[in-house]
């Protein structure tokens, strides 16, 4: 490992090796671990954790940053020492009675067979541990769940930023940066599942990691069985009418700090590289103030500050994954080529002619726009009913397009699965198919719809929710 100090543009401040932030980060992670083994155990089911390091090859994608990386094939990783092959870094569950489960082929019981092991992608400039309320919880649903710090966060390799872009048929480089940055993360991805030897999952991306995990779908579709977006970036196609009167309603401190934060992404300054340029002290206290201040649901103190060092370690080792904000979206977290019409392109999982499932789950309090997900669920209704009456009925050359279901979390936000980890839960495990799991008295998530012809076809009930998700069709699923 290197022992080198860390040294960040524009500060004059004390500097600290980068060895002691990677231990401060394990440290933090084997808490947050600890937290999840002994105060967010919910059933006595046999399970077990473990931390590990998958090696992966570069990504095509990635530039030689000189000629003697070239030569040698060693690549250089700002953390680790150079190495022929990067690491994703993770916490691996097993349920050993639903793992156990998977490997029989001749059971008298007629139960109904575990999804596909679940592999969790983080938000931007978070990491994997950020799951830590929920890893015992979901391994009640899903025999495997494995948690992953993405390339570039976390303990995974830290490579710097510097892509070639890739080219299209359109040769557009605006198309083609977007392309080169997803690449970065789905390679790496598709790398991991294959050491793995992963046939299928279900694969579950919150934020930028649900962006990211469409970006996988899109190319590897055999490999994704459903595809749930926690509270996912990247929706929504911007109209600056409309993003302009969202932001003039909002309280002038509010305004304030988002305008200032668009005019340093208009620079190219991430919140890493910010945080990274000011005092230790004063990151630190930043940093801990978001977690005091975003996340109320967390009443301990020590687990506030545990969490809070996680997430302020993980924001001082030197970018890499970062650096992907300015190539993906624009200021105000508009993607630059939105998910929108992306995610009805999606091919089936499965050769039964099904679309793919695909779950939006929002906070109930989120900034991200949940309408996202009901405009998504429209447009791909509309195409199956365009298909269906130009066909009468699903040719074997057109795939079906995805089947779109929208859940909302009460009493969270974009942090939904911290802030109500309990119904957030409950909401993947209807997503999966595992509804029937869910104990009595455990909080049901809200679901949500389009139009009342899809109301007709769903076993629910209306819901009366005094939020702001009354302006749609609000349904709980009768069990």
């Amino acid at each position: 490992m290197r022992s080198t100090t860390m040294m960040f543009p524009f500060s004059l401040f004390t500097t600290i090796k980068i060895s002691d932030r990677i231990e401060s980060l394990r440290d933090a992670e084997s808490k947050l671990l600890d937290f999840a083994k002994t105060r967010f155990v919910h059933s006595d089911h046999s399970h077990s954790f473990e931390l590990f390091d998958t090696p992966i090859p570069p990504p095509s994608v990635l530039k030689h940053t000189d000629d003697t990386e070239k030569k040698n094939k060693k690549r250089k990783c700002q953390v680790f020492d150079d190495v022929e092959h990067y690491s994703l870094h993770g916490v691996k569950v097993v349920n050993k009675q639903l793992a156990d489960l998977e490997q029989q082929t001749n059971t008298q019981q007629q139960r109904k067979s575990p999804p596909a092991p679940l592999v969790l992608l983080h938000g931007y400039a978070n990491g994997s541990l950020y799951f830590y309320r929920n890893l015992h919880g979901l391994s009640k649903f899903f025999g495997h769940v494995y948690a992953l710090d993405m390339l570039g966060w976390g303990l995974s390799s830290r490579p710097a930023f510097h892509l070639n872009n890739t080219k299209d048929d359109t040769n557009n480089y605006y198309n083609n940066s977007v392309k080169s940055a997803e690449q970065f993360f789905v390679e790496s991805l598709e790398s991991w599942r294959a050491h793995h030897n992963l046939p299928k999952m279900t694969l579950a991306g919150h934020s930028m990691g649900g962006y990211l995990s469409v970006a996988y779908a899109e190319q590897y579709p055999q490999h994704v069985e459903k595809l749930i977006l926690l509270s996912p970036v990247g929706v929504p196609i911007k109209v600056d009418s409309e993003d302009e009167q969202r932001v003039n309603s909002l309280p002038f401190y509010v305004r304030a700090m988002i305008h200032t934060v668009r005019a340093m992404f208009n620079r190219g300054i991430t919140p890493g590289y910010f945080l990274r340029s000011l005092p230790n002290s004063k990151s630190r206290a930043m940093v801990h103030g978001y977690i005091t201040n975003r996340l109320p649901a967390i009443t301990c103190e020590e687990e506030q500050q545990v969490l809070g060092e996680y997430l302020y370690q993980n924001s001082m080792l030197p970018g890499s994954g970062e650096d992907c904000l300015c190539e993906i979206l624009t200021a105000g977290a508009f993607a630059k080529v939105p998910l929108l019409h992306r995610i009805p392109e999606i091919k089936s999982s499965g050769g039964n002619g099904e679309g793919l499932e695909v779950h939006f789950i929002y906070g109930e309090n989120d900034w991200m726009d949940w309408r996202g997900g009901m405009d998504v669920q429209r447009l791909c209704h509309q195409k199956t009913q365009d298909t269906k009456a130009t066909n009468n009925q699903l040719s074997s050359s057109s795939h079906s397009p995805p089947k779109v279901f929208v859940h909302g979390v009460r009493n969270a936000g974009h942090l939904l699965m911290l802030e109500n980890y309990q119904e957030f839960n409950a909401a993947m495990a209807v997503a999966s198919g595992r509804e029937g799991d869910l104990p009595p008295g455990m909080p049901r998530s809200v679901e949500f719809i389009c139009d009342e012809g899809a109301l007709r076809l769903l076993p629910i009930r209306v819901v009366v929710v005094p939020t702001k998700f009354h302006s749609e069709a609000a349904v709980e699923r009768l069990s």
